[in-house]
C-alpha cells in the first residue's frame, strides 16, 4: 500500500495486521530491518501468526513494501517522548550488524517491537505485549471472582438448604 509519510532512518515502521502490529526499523533507500519467523519467501514470515510457536526468530532486510505488502503502515517513533532514541546512523550500523543472526522471540517478552524499540532506545518495550499481558491480568481477575461468587453461592444453597429435610411419601396410605 502507497504511503505518503517519508521515514528517516532510524524511524520504527509499525504495519497494521489483521490481528496484531508487526513493527521494523528503517535502514534508509526503501529498507527495513525486522525480527521474524524464517522464510525464503520476502515479507510472508512477519505475516504469519504462527511465530507464537517458535521461541527463534531471523533478522532480516527486507524492501518496506515487500514487507507491508497492502497493509496499512505508518511511522511510529512511539517511546521518544519517554526516551532519547540513540544516533540515527548507530541505530542502522546496529540494526544492518544483526541482519541473518537468529535472535531469542518470545510473544510477550521478546517480540518485533521490542526488537524494534531496543534498537532505537536501548530499551526493548512492547506496548501490545504489556496490553495482552494486562488484559489476561483482568481476565484472569474476573475468572477468579467469578469463580469465588459461584463457590460462595453453593456453600449459602447447602447451608440453606440443610437445615430442610425433605419428607418422605409413604406410598402404602389408603
Amino acid at each position: 500500500m502507497a504511503n505518503a509519510q517519508k521515514p528517516q532512518k532510524g524511524d520504527l515502521i509499525e504495519i497494521f495486521r489483521s490481528m496484531y502490529q508487526h513493527w521494523a526499523v528503517y535502514v534508509g533507500h526503501g529498507y527495513v530491518v525486522h525480527v521474524t519467523e524464517n522464510s525464503d519467501f520476502p515479507g510472508a514470515s512477519s505475516f504469519s501468526v504462527g511465530s507464537v510457536l517458535t521461541d527463534r526468530a531471523v533478522v532480516k532486510k527486507e524492501k518496506l513494501k515487500d514487507v507491508a505488502r497492502n497493509d496499512k503502515w505508518q511511522i511510529n517513533n512511539i517511546l521518544d517522548e519517554k526516551y532519547q532514541p540513540l544516533p540515527a546512523d548507530k541505530i542502522v550500523m546496529k540494526a544492518c550488524s544483526l541482519v541473518g543472526t537468529v535472535q531469542p522471540y518470545s510473544v510477550l517478552g521478546r517480540n518485533c517491537e521490542h526488537f524494534a524499540t531496543d534498537l532505537r532506545y536501548g530499551k526493548p518495550e512492547s506496548r501490545q505485549a504489556q496490553d495482552a499481558v494486562d488484559t489476561a491480568k483482568v481476565a484472569a481477575v474476573g475468572v477468579g471472582v467469578l469463580a469465588a461468587v459461584g463457590v460462595g453461592a453453593l456453600l449459602v444453597n447447602a447451608l440453606l438448604s440443610g437445615g430442610r429435610k425433605k419428607k418422605k411419601k409413604n406410598s402404602n396410605n389408603y
